[in-house]
């Protein structure tokens, strides 16, 4: 089978629909992050399926309507390779996308990328978060900032927390340490004078766990919801996001 066809088959398993264009588009991706990882460290993971699953499906597992409205501005933190922030802008055109990196070079990959899928949604941001934060043009101009395997949670909010509007979303990919990661990220709020909300919600246990916390920054408070989604990646059966909001 096809990259392109497995990918489509994979993608419609995870209840998500993608247009020839977009199919092209994410073919086009694949192709030129295995060439340029030749010389380029970008990703550990090459097998095409592997791809498919690990990096691009699992990219938009955090793609919920609530969260990533109509024309949102989203910054990707630490994009690295692109993810989540190229599959987002493929598959949400209307997303207006920043991708952040420390590393020239990524960028230099990425803006390669953007031209040849012709992503008119998407711009590169080369720079330190603690650095770039302080800085009138980026401070609290995002709604959503993404993060995909970039620091543990406690970090992660101080790094990202000055770039969002009130009321928007910090929207971090993680694994199985979630919960730890969660309390260390409590107590660094607490000493932040901003107050979190406990987490509710059943959890699923399943194959192979990724779990996805949703912070949503409002004044003072930080409200957190979270994600779990069901993928048995050695079968590599996607299933839909579960998504457990509070109230």
């Amino acid at each position: 089978m096809s990259f392109s066809d497995d990918l489509r088959q994979q993608l419609t398993a995870f209840g998500i629909e993608a247009t020839d264009r977009q199919i092209e588009q994410f073919n086009t991706y694949f192709e030129l992050l295995i060439e340029t990882n030749k010389s380029l460290n970008l990703t550990a993971i090459t097998d095409p399926h592997d791809v498919e699953v690990k990096h691009m499906v699992d990219s938009l597992s955090c793609l919920d309507e609530d969260v990533f409205t109509e024309g949102a501005t989203v910054l990707d933190l630490g994009t690295g390779a692109g993810f989540p922030g190229i599959p987002l802008a493929i598959m949400r055109p209307d997303l207006r996308i920043t991708l952040f990196d420390s590393l020239q070079k990524r960028l230099r990959f990425l803006e390669g990328v953007i031209s040849q899928l012709g992503l008119t949604n998407v711009v590169t941001l080369h720079g330190r978060a603690e650095e770039t934060a302080k800085l009138e043009d980026y401070r609290e101009q995002f709604d959503i900032i993404t993060s995909r395997a970039v620091a543990r949670l406690a970090v992660l909010a101080e790094w990202s927390l000055p770039f969002g509007r009130v009321g928007g979303y910090l929207v971090a990919l993680k694994g199985a340490a979630y919960e730890e990661e969660l309390q260390e990220a409590k107590k660094i709020l607490e000493r932040q004078e901003i107050a979190l909300a406990d987490v509710k919600g059943e959890w699923i246990k399943n194959n192979s766990e990724k779990n996805l916390a949703v912070m949503r920054e409002e004044e003072q408070n930080l409200k957190i919801a979270r994600m779990n989604y069901n993928a048995a990646v050695e079968k590599m059966d996607i299933m839909k996001t579960v998504v457990f909001l509070l109230s």
